[in-house]
């Protein structure tokens, strides 16, 4: 069946979003081959990630089974895109094939799936309509897919839970710490960092509680970066770049910014001027965003962090083979 304008406008608004979010230089971005699916793209950082995609219109249903069978069965497929137009029909049967699938063997990769439901009555040669659509989904996809998948299920709690340290630039310093050299003992690990144990080992402690150390103990020890450990500490170097002036051209980046704001986090509304770090700081301690600006510029004063540098897509095959 030959794709409606509606169809291809959903679909190639769905990739333009994951790649105009790698801008935010948090990950790479790279299309992917289309094969069986309307759109596919990999997400890299220290991983790659496969986000694949379809896109349901105005079919009455038919091929949800298949496209659900597809996905759920890919085994390297780490999140599964479904944009779909928003009738009974389509969701009435969604939810019939989804509870089979969970009597099923598959019944854990079900949590890999995202439906973003578009009203059916959309046109794509309504300019206000279509405006309106690509933010819904710009936002509905950056919270529910990109802040999952390519940054660790990252939220604004988590932030700000991070940023109300009392120890500034140590939590950035401990996961930095441990992502370069591992995390074998409080006592060494102390030493290295130049500060106190009981400081180091209460901070260790936080940042395993609320879930940016992981370790193989619920009693924590040998420590190891979980992925929204990773994320902060990115978000922390691109913030970084801000406070010195070096974000972006002008100092901006709007699709870092984006995510920030999901995320709690209005970094433009704290000046670079801002004195952030020595004697009388100009901090406001209920705002989370000033806080983590004044671990961030801490961090840096103290020249302890090994600062992520950004992420860029990785060329892909075809522009490779083009280039020769």
């Amino acid at each position: 069946m030959a794709s409606s304008a509606e169809h291809d406008f959903l679909t190639a608004t769905a990739l333009s979003i994951m790649k105009d979010a790698s801008r935010s230089m948090l990950f790479g971005y790279t299309e992917g081959q289309r094969k069986r699916f309307d759109f596919s793209c990999d997400l890299k950082r220290d991983w790659s990630k496969v986000i694949a995609g379809q896109t349901l219109w105005k079919h009455g249903g038919d091929g949800i089974d298949k496209d659900l069978r597809t996905f759920l069965h890919e085994d390297d497929i780490h999140a599964a895109v479904y944009i779909a137009s928003h009738e009974s029909k389509h969701r009435s049967r969604l939810a019939e094939v989804t509870q089979d699938y969970l009597k099923g063997p598959y019944r854990d990769r079900l949590s890999r799936l995202r439906v973003f439901w578009v009203p059916a009555d959309f046109k794509e040669t309504d300019k206000k309509a279509k405006d309106a659509i690509q933010k819904y989904l710009r936002d509905e996809i950056t919270k529910d897919l990109l802040l999952h998948v390519a940054l660790g299920g990252l939220t604004a709690q988590d932030v700000t839970r991070f940023a109300s340290s009392r120890r500034p630039g140590l939590p950035i310093a401990i996961l930095s710490h441990v992502k370069s050299h591992g995390y074998r003992n409080h006592r060494s690990t102390a030493k290295q960092l130049e500060v106190s144990l009981e400081a180091l080992r209460s901070e260790t402690e936080r940042l395993f509680i609320i879930g940016f150390l992981g370790s193989e103990s619920l009693q924590g020890g040998m420590y190891h970066l979980t992925e929204s450990g990773n994320a902060m500490l990115d978000i922390c170097s691109r913030l970084r770049d801000y406070l010195c002036e070096n974000l972006g051209d002008g100092n901006e980046n709007r699709d870092f910014e984006h995510i920030c704001r999901l995320l709690g986090i209005d970094y433009p509304s704290i000046a670079i001027t801002t004195r952030l770090t020595g004697k009388n700081p100009e901090v406001d301690i209920q705002d989370p965003t000033a806080l983590l600006l004044q671990h961030v510029a801490q961090a840096n004063d103290d020249g302890t962090v090994d600062w992520p540098a950004p992420y860029f897509a990785l060329p892909s095959a075809a522009d490779i083979t083009a280039s020769n």
